[in-house]
C-alpha cells in the first residue's frame, strides 16, 4: 500500500527545494521532522556538517508526546538548547511538510524560547 512512485518523488522534490532555499542563507538549519506518533527537531550547521542541538517528543521533559501541544514543547526545548550553544538565529528546514499544525507549533515555541528565524 505504500506510497506511489510520482507521489514520493514530488515529496523528495519539494524538501530539496526548501532545503536549497535555507542552506543559501548560510545560517544554522533548524530540520523538523514529523513521523505519525513523534516530532524532532535539530539545528545543523551544514558548513562543519554536525548537529549542534537537538530535541524530540520522546524525551522525558516533553509530556505531551507529538500532538500540537507536545510540538510547541519540543519547539521551546531546541530553543533553550540552542541558547545554551550560542545560537540567536536559524532559517527554518520545513522540509517537505507545510506549515501549519504541528510544525507551526514547533516553530512558534521556537520563537517563545528566543530563536529568530
Amino acid at each position: 500500500m505504500g506510497v506511489k512512485r510520482y507521489e514520493k518523488n514530488a515529496m523528495v522534490r519539494r524538501a530539496r527545494r526548501v532545503r536549497a532555499r535555507v542552506k543559501a542563507s548560510g545560517r544554522p538549519r533548524l530540520s523538523v521532522f514529523r513521523s505519525s506518533r513523534h516530532i524532532y527537531a535539530q539545528i545543523i550547521d551544514d558548513a562543519a556538517g554536525r548537529t549542534l542541538a537537538a530535541a524530540s517528543s520522546l524525551e522525558a521533559d516533553v509530556k505531551a508526546g507529538g500532538n500540537k501541544e507536545g510540538a510547541a514543547e519540543v519547539g521551546r526545548l531546541i530553543g533553550e538548547r540552542a541558547k545554551k550553544a550560542g545560537i540567536t538565529e536559524v532559517a527554518f528546514d520545513r522540509g517537505r511538510y507545510p506549515y501549519h499544525g504541528r510544525v507551526r507549533a514547533l516553530a512558534d515555541g521556537a520563537r517563545e524560547a528566543g530563536l529568530k528565524f
